[in-house]
C-alpha cells in the first residue's frame, strides 16, 4: 500500500482543471459525458459527473498531504461497512477493483450521486430518526477501533490548531498576546473536561456531523463525507445538532436521544464533554483557515477572515466559550 508523498504545494488544485478531471474519470472506466459540474467542498475537490448512458456519479479528488492512502481507505471501508448493514451512508464505489485511485498527481473515489433536501430537524420526529440512524451507526463503529485514522481524546487536538494560528500571518498582530492567552485557558478547559468524564469509551465515528453533512430523504437522513471519521467519545456526532436557549437545547437533546436509545446508550458524563467539544471546534475551524489560507478557494469563500474586526470578534467568542467551559453542563439525561 503506498502512501501519499509530503507535498509542500500551496494549491495542491491548481492543475485540476475540467478536462483533467474528465480525463481521470475516464481513466477508472466511469465514461464521461463531458457534462461536469462543481459542488461544495473546500478541502477536497468533488464533482458531479455525468456519464454516458448510465447515472451521473459523484467524484471527489483528495487534497495532498493531508490523509495517507491507508486512512483513506479505512474511511472507505468504514463506509462500505456502513452500507454493509444498511445504513444511509454515501459509500464509494468499487471501480476496477479498488475504491481508491492514483492518476497523475491525484487521488480520487467516485460515489453514487444521493439526492436529497436539507434536513429540518423540526419537522415531527425528525430529531428522533435522527438519533435513531446515528444509534445504529455507533453500534458498528463500537465493533473495533480505526487504525491509522485519527483520534479524539483530550485537548491535543485543541493544542495543535493553537500552533497552527499561531505560526499564521492571518492572525493580526494586536490580537496576538490576546489569543495566546484565552486559547491557553481553552485548552486547560478541554483537557479537565476530558479527565472528569473519564473513562471515555471510544468508538469509530462519522467525526463532522453536522447538517451540511446530512441530506434528508423520504425515509430520513443520509450521512455524507466521512472524510473527518475518527476514534472518539460519541458526543462528537451528536452536539452539533443542539442549538438556541437551554430550554430549546434540552428538548432538542431529549428528542434526539428517544431514538438513540432505541439502539445505542450513552453514559451521562459525555454531557459534560459538549462545551469542550464547540471549543475545540472553534479553535480548530479557525486554524484550519489560516493553515488553508493559500489555496485560492479560502479567501474567496471566507474574505471575512482577512480583516481584523473577524478576529476581535473571534477571540470575544472564544472569551465567551471559556465561561461555558467553567459552568455544570447544560443538559440533563
Amino acid at each position: 500500500m503506498s502512501e501519499q508523498a509530503p507535498s509542500t504545494d500551496p494549491t495542491p488544485f491548481a492543475g485540476l482543471t475540467p478536462d483533467a478531471v474528465l480525463e481521470a474519470a475516464e481513466a477508472i472506466g466511469l465514461t464521461p459525458d463531458g457534462h461536469l459540474f462543481a459542488l461544495n467542498s473546500y478541502e477536497n475537490r468533488v464533482y458531479r459527473l455525468g456519464r454516458i448512458d448510465q447515472a451521473p456519479v459523484v467524484l471527489k479528488f483528495y487534497r495532498a498531504n493531508r490523509w495517507s492512502d491507508a486512512q483513506i481507505l479505512e474511511e472507505h471501508e468504514f463506509a462500505l461497512e456502513l452500507a454493509s448493514e444498511e445504513l444511509p451512508v454515501a459509500a464509494p464505489l468499487r471501480l476496477q477493483g479498488v475504491t481508491l485511485h492514483h492518476h497523475r498527481d491525484f487521488r480520487l473515489a467516485a460515489f453514487t450521486l444521493c439526492p436529497g433536501a436539507a434536513p429540518d430537524l423540526d419537522a415531527a420526529d425528525a430529531r428522533e430518526l435522527l438519533g435513531r440512524t446515528l444509534a445504529r451507526i455507533h453500534a458498528v463503529g463500537q465493533r473495533h477501533p480505526f487504525r491509522y485514522r485519527p483520534t479524539l481524546l483530550g485537548s491535543g487536538t485543541a493544542a495543535r490548531a493553537r500552533a497552527l494560528l499561531l505560526a499564521s500571518p492571518l492572525l493580526p498582530e494586536h490580537m496576538r498576546l490576546a489569543y495566546r492567552q484565552v486559547s491557553d485557558e481553552l485548552i486547560g478547559g478541554i483537557g479537565a473536561a476530558f479527565e472528569r468524564a473519564a473513562p471515555l469509551r471510544l468508538i469509530r465515528l462519522h467525526g463532522d456531523c453536522h447538517l451540511g453533512n446530512i441530506l434528508w430523504q423520504p425515509r430520513g437522513p443520509l450521512f455524507v463525507d466521512l472524510d473527518d471519521c475518527m476514534n472518539g467519545p460519541r458526543m462528537q456526532d451528536l452536539w452539533m445538532f443542539l442549538s438556541g436557549s437551554a430550554q430549546e437545547q434540552q428538548r432538542q437533546w431529549l428528542d434526539i436521544m428517544q431514538g438513540y436509545r432505541q439502539f445505542g446508550d450513552l453514559e451521562a458524563r459525555e454531557l459534560g464533554l459538549i462545551e469542550a467539544l464547540r471549543a475545540t471546534r472553534m479553535l480548530h475551524h479557525a486554524a484550519w483557515i489560516a493553515e488553508r489560507w493559500s489555496d485560492p478557494a479560502f479567501p474567496r469563500a471566507f474574505p471575512w477572515a482577512g480583516e481584523a474586526r473577524f478576529w476581535e470578534r473571534y477571540v470575544g467568542d472564544l472569551r465567551e466559550q471559556q465561561d461555558l467551559l467553567t459552568q455544570p453542563p447544560l443538559l440533563e439525561t
